[in-house]
């Protein structure tokens, strides 16, 4: 599609092309709940080229999920993330070599931590991939914390916990209880960890960088929320 308008402006929390308020895939209204996220996605509009890259606009997508897909039904949305907490990245651990238990347990225990005493809930940890369920009340309050959000904190929240694997990461995000890149290189750890050992593949460091804009994305959204 080729660009059709000449200039985008913020106004009272909508985006307007040549004065005409965008609106999503499904026609709904692009209501943004801040000014610093109008501002943000009329950037992205303003600095589209000759032709309209929907990849070039994720601030605008993660708006258009919250309003098309979370809101409908939100409790559904929040739920189907809130399942990640019951096979959490960070409670699977290598069982050797002694190297990667270390790495593991030095980039995750504190994460773990941090989750148990926010939300007062045991998480238990497990050596291999077995699956290892979790309490009840641990799945239930994690559960609660993920419905608790709003629409545009779930769209956010969903590529977060998706690229990962860990919803953990996710909340310790919404919560700004960790750096966002520290927490990129705990999703990550395993990954960069057969990196060392085998070298670089070309194809896994595209997909990574790919899943990193998605990341980054996410977390920008969230910033602008607040």
């Amino acid at each position: 599609m080729k660009r059709f308008w000449t200039e985008a402006r913020a106004e009272g929390g909508a985006v307007l092309l040549d004065g005409r308020p965008v609106r999503t895939p499904k026609r709904n209204p692009l209501a943004l709940p801040t000014a610093a996220l109008a501002d943000a996605i009329t950037a992205e509009w303003n600095a589209v080229g000759e032709e309209l890259d929907p990849l070039a606009l994720p601030l605008t997508g993660l708006a258009n999920a919250a309003i098309d897909i979370v809101e409908p039904d939100r409790l559904a949305f929040a739920e189907a993330l809130a399942k990640y907490g019951e096979t959490d990245l960070f409670a699977y651990r290598a069982e050797s070599p002694p190297e990667l238990v270390a790495r593991q347990g030095a980039g995750w225990d504190p994460l773990l931590a941090w989750v148990q005493h926010r939300y007062d809930v045991h998480v238990e940890v497990t050596a291999g991939v077995m699956h290892c369920p979790q309490p009840a009340a641990t799945v239930g309050r994690l559960r609660d914390a993920a419905a608790a959000l709003g629409a545009f904190e779930l769209a956010a929240l969903s590529p977060l916990v998706t690229i990962g694997g860990s919803l953990v990461a996710g909340l310790a995000l919404i919560e700004q209880a960790f750096d966002a890149n520290r927490l990129w290189k705990a999703i990550n750890l395993d990954e960069l960890w057969q990196e060392e050992l085998w070298g670089a593949d070309p194809l896994a460091e595209q997909a990574r960088e790919a899943r990193r804009r998605d990341w980054d994305a996410a977390v920008r959204f969230l910033q602008l929320l607040r």
